[in-house]
This record gives C-alpha cells, structure tokens and sequence, in this order.
C-alpha cells in the first residue's frame, strides 16, 4: 500500500482512483471493488468486527492493490497509515455544503432503497443488479457500522444524513481528526478541482498531459445505478 485516501465518500473519491492508477499507483481500491468483488464482503464484515490486525490481516484485505480510496477502505485511515508507515495519505475534500446533498442522495437514492430491502428478495431485478445487490445487502452491516460513527448510532441505511447541521459537523469533525492524526509532511488536503498539480508533486510523479479525470458526480451516479436496476450493464463512467 503506498497511497491511502482518508476521505469521505462523494469527495472526488472515484476521480482520485483513476488519477492515481494513471500515475502508476493501481490498482487502486475503492467501493466499486466491493460491488464487483462479493468475495470481498467478507473481508469488511471481519474488518467491522475487530478481526483484521496487524501487517498480514491487512496485506489480506488489500491484497493485489497498491492504493486506496473510499469507504469502507478510507474508515480505517488511521490502521492503514499505523501499518503502513511509507505511505502517503491523500484527504480528499469539498465545500461541506455541497457534499451535503450528494451524501444524501447516495445514502438515500435508488441503491441504497435496495439494499434497505434486508431479507426481501432481490429476484424481480435484473441479473447483474441482482447479483450486485445481493452482495451489498450482506454488505450493509459493515456499511451502517462505519456510518455510524459519523451520523450517530441510531443511523440506517436508506434514510439519508438527518440533517445538513449534522452531515456538515461530521465532516469537518473528520477532517480534523486526519489534520491532528497524520503528520503534516505525510498528508495531503485534496481538492480534485485543483487537478495534477498538488497530487503529482506530494507524489513525486511528473503530472501527464491530459486532462485530470472527472468521474461519478452525483447526477451521473444516479443515472448509472438506474440503469443497472433497468437491466443494462453496471460500469465505471467515463471521464469528462
């Protein structure tokens, strides 16, 4: 592991995992693994109840990839930079506000309304939604666990952020916390509308030619997760 993103979900977290495979550090993990990779729940569901520790339980868990960005990778900051003491630790960040309604909509949209479904049967959605689903339904235990931790305990899926005062606290109390845990010269404070610059020279790469990717801002989210649940095929969407 040498790159390890310590910021919240819809911070330009999907952005930053093709910047980062483009400058070399892929595979980069990030949620999508998890929605592609079942075989992979299991890993966070060890993970949320204590079991992963130390150098081994995490080059497990990481295995084949050689950055990371993203829940439920980025919870657990603080054991991948104690673990992994080289590498370097990228806090994506936004206007709070902003990522207010974007937070919501991913914790309240169409994908989280399924995976609220709990025990219900997935069988009337399409095939690759069905599979995708049912992964992230056994997926959510791990997935309220981390939330949590930032929306309180009687957080859910399905139901959004309670608030903006709340969703905004959360995330400043977040950033904080990276700021006061990671020593200055190891951390860097991303905003990916700042493009290559700031990342390729905290990285020590030389920044490329085209344009820093722009991936999966809320609209274009949305849109996708409908058309899985229509039947068309789940992809990672393309820069802009």
């Amino acid at each position: 592991m040498e790159v390890i993103g310590a910021g919240l979900p819809r911070t330009g977290t999907l952005s930053t995992k093709a910047a980062l495979e483009r400058l070399g550090f892929g595979p980069c993990y990030h949620m999508f693994e998890v929605m592609t990779h079942p075989d992979h729940v299991d890993r966070w569901l060890a993970a949320t109840a204590g079991e992963v520790h130390g150098r081994e339980g995490w080059d497990k868990m990481f295995a084949g990839y050689r950055s990371a960005t993203d829940w439920p990778a980025s919870h657990y900051w603080r054991e991948l930079a104690e673990t992994y003491p080289d590498a370097k630790v990228v806090l994506t960040v936004r206007d709070p506000r902003s990522w207010y309604p974007s937070i919501n909509m991913l914790m309240s949209g169409p994908a989280a309304s399924v995976m609220a479904r709990d025990g219900r049967s997935l069988e009337d959605l399409p095939e690759q939604a069905r599979a995708i689903f049912a992964g992230m339904v056994r997926m959510r235990p791990a997935l309220e666990a981390i939330g949590r931790c930032y929306f309180g305990p009687d957080w859910s899926s399905g139901h959004g952020v309670p608030s903006e005062e709340l969703a905004v606290e959360a995330f400043e109390r977040h950033v904080a916390a990276v700021k006061a845990g990671i020593p200055a010269e190891r951390l860097l404070v991303f905003d990916v509308r700042e493009g290559w610059g700031p990342l390729c020279a905290f990285l020590g790469v030389e920044a490329p030619t085209e344009p820093f990717p722009r991936l999966n801002d809320t609209d274009s989210m949305r849109q996708n997760f409908e058309r899985l649940l229509q039947g068309e095929s789940f992809t990672v969407p393309p820069p802009r």
